[in-house]
């Protein structure tokens, strides 16, 4: 069961990451606002809810937060570009908090009621004792089918090959006719959309605050980096791994002593470090593992690029 679940909390992650991943393999930028975008999913999912019901904010939410992604890059971003990427940075960073600021003007500073849907809030299996929860096969459901509409578009169709041509020949592009600059802000509205897609399925399932965004933008950055700046392959690989590992660790009671025993290093005893156990280094461990990956192998396990 920790394994299902560490694979929706992963699946959920790359819906978040990818979107990430495709902004920076075409525009080189590290987008520091995309999970607040996460966070508008949740919020414009939520109150559309409230007026309709769970289904239309569904398709209409994303949808929204395309939408304000591609002005964003249309009259920010853009005119930030001709100064250069630190520009890009601040600005990104900068609308972050913007962001949660009209967020908490608007619903205010503490959590929102945004439930799941009743249709879906009851069991799908029971697995050792364990009921696997409706919703959380909706998640996987719904993740796995952005995955492959998104292979689908990238691949399959005539603008998936014009945008993998305008990763690295956009000048070439250019010349054939295609505006550039428009295609960057569909993929930026396009990557903005898949975050706000994420944030109304995972707003529900864990909590829809003002501080949601700050609470999974660090982790999305690890499993980019993990995964390889640029590498869809290695933010779905990366997003699975992050995933099971945070699930699986909270589950672990082990001591650090019993993991380096097992490897035949020797703590101190009493010591600080010898007295945790796994469960408790639960949030530190995905870093510890970028950190290893920047050591060992800086380009991630799947990237194609230095940065």
């Amino acid at each position: 069961m920790s394994l299902l679940n560490g694979i929706t909390y992963g699946l959920l992650l790359f819906m978040l990451s990818s979107g990430l991943t495709l902004i920076f393999s075409m525009m080189g930028i590290l987008n520091f606002a995309h999970a607040s975008f996460y966070m508008l999913g949740a919020y414009f999912a939520y109150q559309i809810s409230t007026w309709v019901g769970f289904w239309p904010g569904l398709l209409v939410a994303p949808l929204i937060v395309g939408a304000v992604g591609a002005a964003v890059e249309r009259y920010g971003l853009r005119r930030a570009h001709r100064f250069g990427h630190v520009a890009e940075l601040l600005f990104t960073f900068g609308l972050a908090f913007v962001v949660e600021e009209v967020v908490q003007l608007i619903w205010g500073k503490v959590a929102v009621d945004y439930r799941i849907p009743a249709e879906l809030d009851g069991t799908l299996f029971t697995l050792f004792s364990t009921d696997f929860p409706i919703y959380k096969g909706f998640m996987m459901l719904i993740s796995v089918g952005m995955l492959v509409a998104l292979y689908a578009l990238l691949t399959r169709t005539r603008i998936g090959l014009i945008i993998q041509a305008a990763l690295t020949k956009p000048d070439m592009v250019e010349a054939l006719g295609h505006n550039v600059p428009r295609i960057f802000m569909l993929v930026f509205g396009g990557g903005t959309a898949l975050a706000g897609l994420a944030g109304v399925i995972g707003g529900n399932a864990f909590i829809t605050e003002p501080g949601m965004a700050a609470a999974v933008g660090s982790i999305v950055f690890v499993v980019v980096v993990v995964g390889g700046l640029g590498s869809l392959g290695g933010a779905f690989v990366a997003s699975l791994l992050i995933g099971c590992i945070q699930t699986f660790s909270v589950a672990l009671s082990i001591s650090v002593t019993d993991v380096f025993a097992l490897i035949g290093v020797s703590l101190p005893q009493g010591s600080q470090v010898a007295r945790l156990t796994i469960t408790q280094l639960a949030p530190v461990l995905p870093y510890l593992l970028m950190v290893g990956i920047l050591i060992f192998r800086p380009r991630g396990l799947m990237g194609a690029r230095e940065s």
